[in-house]
């Protein structure tokens, strides 16, 4: 069914994931809004955007290198990764895709060859029939990219901040702990306190009251600025020990199939994302704002 053209398909993934009928003419949930993001909205630089190592021009022109993860190389052929040469830690991850991530915390552990073995069958993979036909993963060149492991000094692992960004505005950040270990998540305002929605099952909230990071509203505004020319972007960061390092930019969140809770909200964060107008006769939008 993904070989369907994606008019179609959107309708199909759309209900099987929400138990929802899909309004592609008149989208009003935030969902819905994103399936209509991957059928109709396609600038170019949009491929550029959510490419891993790509991105990274866009990132340094807008808003400095300084928020920018140290890199080791990028590569077409997984053979060609120079293993010796790389510290003790790092993470490797496609370029092309979605969670196709490995994170090495002591490289003598490491068995290269099934790592070599599985990043070739990253290489293979299509994120755009992979999931949900999301359009902007269509033509991303294959790569692997090796980057510095990222770590704060009284953390397990790293605390994801995922700002949800409308036409240049952060309305809301959607935060991740200890994803490892045991995984926690919470929506939370600008002013950082916590919001009445979330994306996972109760259990799975944050249960414990957490430290506002000292760089949150350098954070906002870095997010804002990357954002600025698009309806609809969640882009996110972490916090290293107050410095700000750029994480991705998604345009798709969870390729539009998780909903939020209590149900209310998809409808009150899908009224922040205005989508621009398709012209009469009018196939796609291939400009942005």
């Amino acid at each position: 069914m993904r070989f369907l053209p994606p008019k179609i398909y959107v309708h199909f993934l759309y209900e099987y994931y929400t138990g929802k009928k899909l309004n592609l003419e008149n989208p009003e949930e935030f969902n819905e809004k994103i399936q209509w993001y991957k059928v109709y909205y396609h600038p170019k630089i949009l491929n550029q955007l959510v490419d891993k190592y790509d991105v990274r021009a866009y990132v340094e022109e807008k808003i400095g290198s300084q928020y920018l993860n140290e890199i080791y190389g990028v590569f077409e052929k997984p053979d060609e990764i120079p293993f010796d040469n790389l510290p003790s830690q790092f993470v490797i991850k496609a370029t092309h895709t979605s969670s196709h991530n490995i994170i090495v915390t002591d490289k003598n552990n490491l068995d290269k060859t099934k790592t070599i073995k599985l990043l070739n069958k990253w290489l293979g993979k299509n994120q755009y029939y992979r999931i949900g036909q999301e359009w902007a993963y269509k033509d991303v060149e294959p790569r692997i990219i090796i980057e510095k492991f990222l770590k704060e000094n009284d953390k397990d692992s790293l605390v994801d901040y995922k700002f949800y960004c409308f036409n240049g505005v952060a309305k809301f950040v959607d935060i991740h702990l200890d994803r490892e270990t045991n995984h926690q998540q919470g929506c939370y305002d600008l002013n950082f306190n916590l919001l009445p929605f979330r994306k996972k099952a109760k259990s799975k909230n944050i249960s414990s009251e957490i430290e506002k990071p000292t760089n949150y509203d350098e954070m906002i505004k870095l997010s804002e600025t990357l954002s600025k020319s698009f309806p609809f972007v969640r882009v996110d960061f972490y916090s290293i020990n107050g410095k700000s390092i750029f994480g991705e930019m998604t345009f798709y969140p969870s390729d539009g199939r998780k909903d939020f809770y209590p149900d209310e909200y998809n409808k009150i964060i899908g009224d922040y994302f205005k989508l621009p107008k398709l012209e009469e006769g009018q196939k796609e939008i291939t400009t942005i704002g």
